[in-house]
């Protein structure tokens, strides 16, 4: 499996962190954002690589990282097809998987520490979506994006 990771300077490091815990798991990595945390980087930017990667058909899953997630977040929902889930503890990243089908995942630098970082990536990861009902559910969220981006 392909993942697409990129971050602003806020998580420039943990985005380094996860890259490297993805890589020694066997996943190839994309990775974008920002090259450094002292020279500032848009997560406007960042966010729209991990949603153009995922759209293009060059990674199957992403993980975007800011400061808080919030900003980031916000930025891959915008595109049709992304399902991204701000999350802060395994159960939220499980459930992104479980219950809603997400593709992308993320969180804060500044909110969560690295520990928990990695135990999120891997439990979105590991975890698949149990369709049946919540496949109705994600079909409506298809649905309302289809009327909205035409």
């Amino acid at each position: 499996m392909v993942i697409t990771v990129a971050s602003d300077h806020a998580g420039f490091d943990l985005k380094k962190k996860v890259i490297d815990h993805l890589e020694k798991k066997g996943y190839q990595v994309l990775e974008g954002g920002a090259q450094s945390a002292d020279v500032p980087f848009n997560y406007v930017e960042a966010g729209q690589k991990v949603a153009a990667d995922i759209l293009e058909g060059k990674a199957q899953r992403g993980i975007a990282i800011c400061g808080t997630g919030i900003g980031i977040s916000i930025v891959c929902n915008k595109h049709k097809g992304i399902r991204c889930g701000l999350c802060n503890n395994e159960y939220m990243a499980r459930m992104l998987r479980q219950h809603n089908d997400g593709n992308v995942l993320a969180f804060g630098a500044r909110v969560v520490g690295q520990a928990l970082a990695l135990n999120m990536v891997d439990a979105f990861l590991d975890e698949g979506f149990a369709g049946e009902r919540h496949a109705q559910r994600v079909g409506d969220i298809t649905a309302q994006e289809e009327r909205l981006f035409k």
